[in-house]
């Protein structure tokens, strides 16, 4: 659902938000409650302090700090819970949580920036959408064209779609995140800053959280061998736990789903993933729009009415948008799309409609800009294929 060199799948779903962000982090659901916080003792804050004191001399104030999780009331309820709803140890739980990390850099990473940060479009696409990413892309397109058509003949999901999300993502594995996921999920379930939505983005990063010990157990892997991004999220694709458990494959038939070390995984779960979000063969992503100014008050409320394709062509050509074809021919009137709009800076903003093919993208992240970044790149590397 961007780092850590942030993952730009989660780094975008701080900075730069069209709409209400995944890969792949949806919204979880808010408790009843307000999740008690732990109260640290005078002689915890003293060590607390000190660490921090100790940490800023080393030139690293983002480095881990030790808080045993372990005595916190929630985390107990939530190894209580571990144990009676999936079988795992409690006193194994405990040693976990004992040994887990407070990442102060992982909540100031999530926190989104302030409203008034313009949107630029130009910017955006220019962090992406550039020559070194574009030649680790035809690298990478040559030396897995066998995965990529396999994963195209599977889902139906073209190549350049899939290579342009790893390009986004990771640049192809080489920016999968180095905190330990156990580490950055428990400090965001159990320690998530103060903001409006905080009780529903503990409720979802617990819920991760557990995804991720289960995922942990069915791999017979250790949890703290995972490392990912500030969020959790996890190998070339930047999955989160949950998405792994729900939507990855073993692609490349060795028993196991691992998308940190095996490249063929990494490509059909992106692939499964888009086809269980709604992707269609063979549909067309975008198509440019001409909004009417002077029919603004009747196309506007129209943009991010949900991540759908909502209206029909014809029904925005009466609200006022002209929709353009392509070299293949008209749009068809009854095609089902949705009104996108990408602010630009000082530059006129543009608009273009989605498919449900262009929306499966955003299920990924939440984000227009993401999803047109994905895309442009994707078709810069099949370009470059091509010449």
């Amino acid at each position: 659902m961007q780092s850590i060199k942030h993952s730009p799948l989660l780094l975008c779903l701080v900075l730069s938000l069209s709409a209400p962000m995944t890969t792949l982090a949806t919204t979880g659901t808010a408790s009843s409650e307000r999740p008690r916080k732990h109260i640290p003792t005078k002689a915890h804050k003293t060590t607390l302090a000190t660490h921090k004191k100790s940490a800023a001399h080393r030139g690293g104030e983002h480095e881990p700090e030790f808080t045993n999780f372990g005595q916190w009331k929630a985390v107990g309820e939530f190894i209580d819970q571990m144990s009676s709803e999936h079988g795992f140890d409690r006193a194994d739980l405990h040693a976990q949580f004992a040994k887990t990390h407070y990442v102060d850099k992982v909540v100031k990473l999530i926190n989104p920036p302030p409203a008034s940060k313009a949107k630029n479009w130009t910017l955006y696409r220019d962090r992406f959408v550039e020559p070194k990413r574009i030649q680790a892309g035809l690298a990478f397109w040559s030396r897995h064209e066998k995965e990529l058509l396999r994963a195209q003949a599977e889902f139906g999901v073209p190549p350049e779609i899939i290579v342009g999300i790893l390009g986004v993502e990771t640049l192809y594995g080489q920016h999968t995140g180095n905190i330990r996921v156990m580490d950055a999920l428990t400090t965001l379930a159990f320690a998530y800053p103060e903001t409006p939505n905080r009780l529903a983005r503990m409720e979802y990063f617990r819920s991760e959280l557990r995804q991720a010990m289960l995922y942990a157990r069915e791999s017979n892997i250790d949890p703290f061998t995972l490392s990912g991004s500030f969020a959790g999220a996890i190998g070339l694709p930047q999955f989160m736990p949950g998405s792994i458990r729900r939507f990855a494959v073993d692609f490349d038939g060795d028993g196991r789903i691992d998308l940190r070390h095996s490249t063929a995984d990494a490509i059909g779960s992106v692939a499964s993933f888009l086809t269980q979000h709604g992707w269609t063969t063979d549909l067309p992503l975008v198509y440019p729009a001409q909004p009417d100014p002077a029919s603004e008050s009747v196309w506007k409320p129209l943009i991010g009415i949900a991540l759908a394709a909502t209206h029909s062509v014809n029904e925005l050509s009466h609200a006022g948008v002209l929709v353009t074809g392509d070299a293949t021919g008209d749009v068809p009137g009854d095609l089902m799309v949705g009104l996108v709009d990408l602010q630009d800076g000082e530059r006129p903003t543009r608009y273009f409609v989605g498919t449900e093919n262009f929306f499966a993208l955003t299920k990924y992240n939440r984000s227009y800009y993401y999803a047109m970044a994905v895309i442009e790149l994707g078709n810069a590397i099949r370009q470059q294929r091509r010449s």
